[in-house]
C-alpha cells in the first residue's frame, strides 16, 4: 500500500475543515448560532459549504490541468478538456438554494473523482493519488449529504 506523504495529507484534511464546520453547524444549532455571531452568517451552515465547494471544484481543474502538462498531443489536449469540467460544474450548477446546490456539488466532486482515476490510470498523478482522493471524495460528500438530509 502507498503512503500518503505527510504534506498533501495534512493539507488535504485541512482543507476539509470548512466542509466539516457546514455540517457541524447544521448539526447543532448553538454552533450555528455562535458561529454566525462571531464570524458572519455566510461562514456556516451550507453558505460556507456551497461557496467553498465552488472553490474547490476550480482548484482542483487548476491541479488536473496541471496533470494535463506532463503529456503531448491529443492525450494533451484530452487532458486540457477535462480539467475545465470541474470549474464550469461549479460556475454553472451551484446556483438556486442550498439543496439544489449541495445536490449538485456531490455529484460535481463525484464526478471530479472519476477524472482523478482516469489521471491517474494515465500515469499523470502521483502514486499515492486516489487514495488521498477517497479519502478527501468521501467525507466532502458525506458533509453535503448533511446539508440535503436536514
Amino acid at each position: 500500500m502507498i503512503r500518503i506523504p505527510t504534506a498533501p495529507l495534512v493539507l488535504g484534511l485541512a482543507g476539509l475543515i470548512p466542509f466539516v464546520w457546514g455540517a457541524l453547524t447544521i448539526l447543532m444549532p448553538d454552533w450555528r448560532d455562535w458561529g454566525a455571531s462571531a464570524l458572519g452568517p455566510r461562514f456556516v451552515g451550507p453558505y460556507v459549504q456551497l461557496f467553498y465547494g465552488s472553490v474547490i471544484l476550480a482548484f482542483m481543474s487548476g491541479v488536473l490541468w496541471g496533470f494535463a502538462t506532463k503529456v503531448e498531443g491529443s492525450r494533451a489536449a484530452i487532458g486540457y478538456v477535462l480539467s475545465t469540467i470541474p470549474a464550469l460544474w461549479a460556475f454553472f450548477m451551484t446556483s438556486g438554494g442550498p439543496i439544489g446546490a449541495a445536490t449538485n456539488l456531490m455529484f460535481g466532486f463525484a464526478g471530479l473523482l472519476l477524472l482523478d482515476y482516469a489521471f491517474y490510470q494515465w500515469g499523470l498523478t502521483p502514486p499515492w493519488w486516489m487514495r488521498l482522493r477517497l479519502l478527501l471524495t468521501a467525507v466532502v460528500v458525506t458533509c453535503l449529504a448533511i446539508t440535503i438530509v436536514y
